[in-house]
């Protein structure tokens, strides 16, 4: 653990002093060291800065769908690969090397170390109380995020709430995942009374919307669902309100003062930037296409009548399968024939299979090989002048997951009243769907795949279906066996036709066991620290 732990009180004023948060409204301070830092309100605002700077990745939040049944990282080198086919296992994970297979680590105690040495040294700064607390309260958030992130991978994990020495850093054991869940949700609770009412900061930082929509997630997870209800309900009187458009509520335009998000991982670009657009456009557009759609997530859109595409009454269309979809298909996903804007604005359409195209998905030069890409985020490139140099935020937490909580957990509880079907409607019809045919949702089984079905679409590409997976205990069904992609076919240039000639895509054949509920834990910190044990199965 001493790689994870043991950041001395330098390297730490290093990180604060380093930060370039725009958003914290506070300039980048040198020369601090821990006898100064601690000597006035902008003081204490330049350490939060530096526990703000790199607590989220974006790479994790979009990412990680492709350990899901949701998507494919086509790249072995970006660590996500491993966790989608099963074959992870520990000494693959933290290996840098390029461009050979590595697994992605979020086993990472950084983050936790800064919040830890803040929580240490803020009680001597002379400043107004009400704003101390408020700051204690938002590193107290930050710390419990990533504990939720860390439990939910790892399960057990050490629970470490004081700067640690070099000796007790290399004396830890995994917390029972149980305790964490209780610390996480006491943390929460605490910090919700001390942080702004104000729905949407604009700025990035942390709200009591995000502390009790945060405290509903864990509990929902660990089926707590009569208090998930009570901190659903708080967070539906604060005056949050789903973003009418479903598609540009991911635009760079929308995302500061936005009715539906609750907190957002902020970037600005040349200064706190982040590369998804680019990871995430086609090769025609300057992109990578790393993180790609699955079959699975298609068809999981329903028609535009509201029938999944298995109904046979649905209407769907073999030979024309994106036609009267749910409307969150075409915002989430770009597939074959889709019009969409190049960054130099000229419009074209979508072609992986012309061997020709920029695109043609067997190119593999940055290309997807499911002939899907993600369009949730990049719906109007023109949006950002450069792809890999952006200041797009990433939502954590919205609104609407807030409603589709609440209605989760009513059903879980077979509490199936009226404000059940009222959340799941509030979220479809702003999407342009129609309201849930009671008829066929009647009962708790039918609401319970209606809700879990609701979440995969109106979440996707959001870091949590992965989690959704874990506690369902559905990877056996879903994340076994061969996916696929588009079915083989022709683009007509003119008008961006479809045309199906062939099979689907054949991606991978992938192999789930109930090891792969949990991630490993790396063994460069089994190998330091004895104390630790590994995850059953690695």
């Amino acid at each position: 653990m001493r790689n994870k732990f043991i950041l001395n009180i330098l390297a730490i004023l290093l990180l604060f002093s380093a930060c370039k948060k725009d958003f914290l409204d506070r300039s980048p301070l040198d020369g601090y060291t821990n006898n100064n830092l601690w000597t006035s309100a902008n003081d204490a605002n330049a350490a939060l800065v530096g526990v703000y700077n790199g607590w989220i990745n974006a790479d994790f939040v979009i990412g990680s769908d492709c350990a899901s049944d949701n998507g494919f990282d086509q790249y072995p080198w970006e660590g996500l690969l491993v966790y989608g086919n099963g074959s992870v296992n520990p000494s693959l994970v933290g290996v840098l090397s390029y461009p050979t297979t590595k697994a992605y680590n979020l086993y990472d105690y950084v983050t936790i170390t800064k919040c830890n040495f803040f929580l240490a040294n803020i009680g001597k700064t002379p400043m107004d109380a009400t704003l101390k607390a408020n700051m204690i309260a938002q590193v107290r958030f930050i710390r419990a995020y990533k504990y939720a992130i860390m439990s939910q991978l790892y399960g057990d994990v050490p629970l470490v709430t004081t700067v640690l020495t070099a000796d007790q850093s290399l004396a830890s054991v995994r917390t029972p995942k149980a305790d964490v869940v209780k610390f996480i949700i006491s943390e929460l609770a605490a910090a919700a009374t001390d942080l702004s009412v104000t729905p949407n900061s604009g700025d990035g930082h942390v709200t009591k919307g995000a502390a009790l929509a945060l405290k509903a997630r864990i509990e929902l997870y660990n089926g707590n669902y009569a208090d998930c209800i009570t901190d659903c309900q708080a967070v539906m009187q604060m005056g949050y309100v789903l973003y009418p458009s479903y598609t540009d509520l991911f635009r760079m335009k929308t995302q500061n003062n936005n009715s539906e998000i609750i907190i957002s991982a902020q970037y600005v670009q040349s200064t706190y930037s982040n590369n998804m657009p680019g990871k995430m456009a086609s090769n025609s557009s300057g992109g990578y296409s790393s993180f790609i759609p699955v079959q699975s997530l298609v068809d999981a859109y329903e028609m535009a009548n509201g029938k999944p595409i298995t109904d046979p009454a649905s209407g769907f269309d073999a030979a024309n399968p994106y036609a009267n979809r749910d409307p969150r298909l075409a915002a989430t996903i770009m597939y074959p024939g889709e019009s969409f804007t190049q960054v130099n604005g000229n419009p074209t359409y979508y072609d992986p299979f012309t061997t020709t195209s920029a695109d043609y998905y067997a190119s593999r030069n940055n290309t997807s090989p499911t002939a899907y890409l993600v369009k949730k985020y990049n719906s109007n490139l023109t949006d950002f002048s450069q792809l890999f140099n952006a200041g797009l935020n990433i939502p954590l937490i919205r609104y609407s997951e807030v409603l589709l909580t609440d209605a989760e957990a009513k059903i879980e509880l077979g509490k199936i009243d009226g404000t059940v079907y009222d959340d799941i409607n509030a979220v479809r019809v702003r999407a342009g769907m129609p309201a849930v045919d009671k008829a066929v949702y009647g009962n708790q089984a039918t609401l319970r795949t209606l809700v879990r079905n609701e979440r995969r679409v109106e979440l996707a590409f959001e870091g949590l279906r992965f989690f959704d997976i874990q506690r369902w205990g559905i990877g056996s069904q879903v994340m076994s066996g061969p996916i696929y992609g588009a079915k083989l076919g022709t683009i007509t240039p003119s008008t961006g036709k479809y045309t199906v000639t062939g099979a689907p895509l054949n991606i991978e054949t992938r192999v789930f066991a109930d090891k792969n509920y949990l991630w490993p834990i790396p063994q460069t910190e089994i190998d330091l620290d004895k104390n630790l044990k590994q995850n059953p199965g690695y």
